[in-house]
């Protein structure tokens, strides 16, 4: 087996969606030598997105098109980019860290997590059994899978209402599952959805379990409040209920809130010295496009200033 390659930065940023490449931009511009690593190809989260709206300047986009303004931008500076890459094992806490995948071995002084978050699962029977068979975390990628069919959204929020009506444009129905008696998606989304006949709305309800032989072919719910068993036929099922952190090569090197969120400082910083996160892998408020963007550019500027901190920006 041959020996990996070693390779050297300044900074290496983990994770290439709309955080990760804005740090790459600030770092880059910053004048050190950065690299930008994922373990798919870059984009992230919302390159699955049919489109959004709420960015500022871009009006509406599709989400594809919006990463792949984000990316030629950073194709603009000096970036090394290592998209595909399987990761073995990091370790953050050494002055220089280091990233170790199948190919290489990266040391740096400065690493940026921005590795997002994923979709939270139900934790119930049959969704394992049925993933890729019914159960999916993905409107945009699956929705042309269930064309005539009758899928089921479970969650309340602005993802959970907006997939449910992307999947009308080819489901006959679709039922949107919430477990309180609101929704908590924005006004404007929901008063969209109340107009889409397609959509039929199930408040104060829990799943139970997917069912099916070959594909899923019913949705065991439950009424929170009167405990009645119910068992919708449906053709699909997909859970928006959330987001949990990738962090799965962390290994509690960092401070982490009760969810597994990182901790981080006003500029990113976390709990070991020359290591920000970024993105939807922190604690914060909000998880848009445009916050994990901005935690991109206070971090890739804050990195710099961690770098000329300890001084050269270069390895010799």
């Amino acid at each position: 087996m041959s020996e990996k390659k070693i390779l050297q930065y300044d900074i290496v940023i983990l994770g290439a969606g709309p955080a990760g490449l804005s740090a790459a931009i600030y770092a880059s511009r910053g004048a050190a030598k950065t690299a930008i690593i994922d373990i798919s190809m870059f984009g992230g989260q919302p390159s699955n997105y049919l489109e959004l709206e709420n960015y500022p300047g871009l009006g509406k986009i599709g989400g594809y098109d919006m990463m792949e303004k984000f990316e030629e931008h950073a194709d603009m500076f000096e970036i090394d980019k290592y998209p595909m890459q399987e990761i073995e094992k990091i370790n953050l806490v050494p002055t220089i860290k280091t990233i170790e995948t199948k190919e290489f071995i990266f040391e740096t002084k400065t690493i940026i997590l921005a590795t997002g978050a994923q979709a939270k699962k139900l934790g119930i029977p049959g969704e394992k059994e049925f993933l890729g068979r019914g159960v999916s975390y993905c409107a945009v990628c699956d929705g042309a899978f269930y064309k005539d069919k009758v899928v089921a959204v479970v969650g309340g929020g602005n993802a959970a209402v907006e997939e449910g009506c992307y999947l009308t444009k080819f489901a006959k129905k679709v039922y949107i599952i919430h477990r309180r008696d609101q929704l908590r998606a924005d006004k404007i989304v929901q008063e969209r959805a109340f107009k889409n006949e397609k959509v039929e709305f199930i408040y104060d309800t829990v799943p139970v379990e997917i069912q099916g032989t070959d594909n899923v072919e019913n949705f065991v719910i439950k009424n929170v409040k009167t405990n009645e068993i119910t068992n919708l036929k449906v053709d699909g099922v997909f859970p928006y209920i959330g987001f949990s952190p990738n962090i799965e090569y962390i290994n509690a090197q960092l401070e982490q809130n009760e969810a597994g969120f990182i901790v981080t400082d006003e500029t990113m910083q976390t709990s070991v010295k020359g290591v920000f996160a970024i993105g939807d892998v922190r604690t914060t408020p909000l998880r848009q496009v445009i916050t994990a963007a901005a935690d991109g550019a206070i971090a890739g500027c804050y990195a710099i200033k961690y770098l000329e901190e300890v001084a050269e920006k270069t390895f010799v």
